[in-house]
């Protein structure tokens, strides 16, 4: 009869500690799929970019195609004076993007052609456009001519070529970081990475170029 009540006791403590589990397990599963409808519901969207204006000012080989190897004072070169503007959208419609730590330079064939430039911090609301203009190498179109920035042989005679062909491509390169918020949440910051393809028309001669036109209006990748 003692050995009945036991193994009875037992099986109501099995139950119980069943029924105990089952209820943790269902806690869990209802607290995930909150939190994933919250995720879902408030995730953010990479912020998309793309280039609407560019003008070339200045883009010609400035060193000397003559010189030796053996004379570092006179590499090759290539002046570059030019301006971007950057259409920035925020797909989503429910968290604000921020933007802070923003430098560009522009690259061709690989190579850097222009001193980095810093971009001014920027709240990007939901759904909104910002329009950001960056000028490398000198101010617009003014008379200063850009300081020569040292490229590979290569690269100095490529441009020679691009520019007799009167169509360039260059790269435009935006690093930084990025948070999102939405109402009381906000993520960490993470790094952004934009890359612009950019091919513009340039004349014969490219130094003095102006507001060339741009022959392809590039989607930029972008990795936030």
């Amino acid at each position: 009869m003692e050995t009945s009540k036991n193994n009875l006791c037992d099986m109501h403590r099995s139950r119980r500690r069943a029924r105990v589990l089952a209820t943790a397990l269902l806690a869990a599963l209802l607290a995930g799929a909150a939190l994933l409808a919250v995720y879902l519901t408030y995730r953010p969207a990479k912020p998309q970019v793309s280039v609407s204006r560019a003008a070339v000012y200045q883009l010609e080989s400035a060193g000397n195609s003559s010189s030796s190897p053996a004379d570092p004072a006179a590499p090759y070169a290539i002046a570059a004076r030019a301006q971007f503007t950057l259409l920035l959208h925020n797909p989503s419609d429910r968290a604000a993007v921020l933007y802070d730590g923003l430098l560009a330079y522009v690259t061709y064939r690989g190579e850097p052609v222009s001193p980095p430039a810093e971009l001014p911090a920027v709240v990007q609301e939901r759904g909104a456009d910002v329009a950001l203009t960056t000028s490398f190498g000198g101010l617009g179109g003014g008379a200063e001519a850009a300081e020569p920035v040292p490229v590979s042989e290569a690269t100095a005679r490529a441009l020679a070529g691009d520019c007799a062909a009167r169509r360039v491509l260059l790269r435009l390169v935006v690093l930084g970081r990025v948070r999102y918020r939405s109402g009381l949440f906000r993520t960490g910051w993470r790094d952004l990475f934009v890359r612009c393809d950019v091919t513009t028309g340039v004349g014969v001669d490219a130094a003095g170029a102006g507001g060339v036109p741009l022959l392809e209006y590039p989607q930029c990748f972008v990795d936030a």
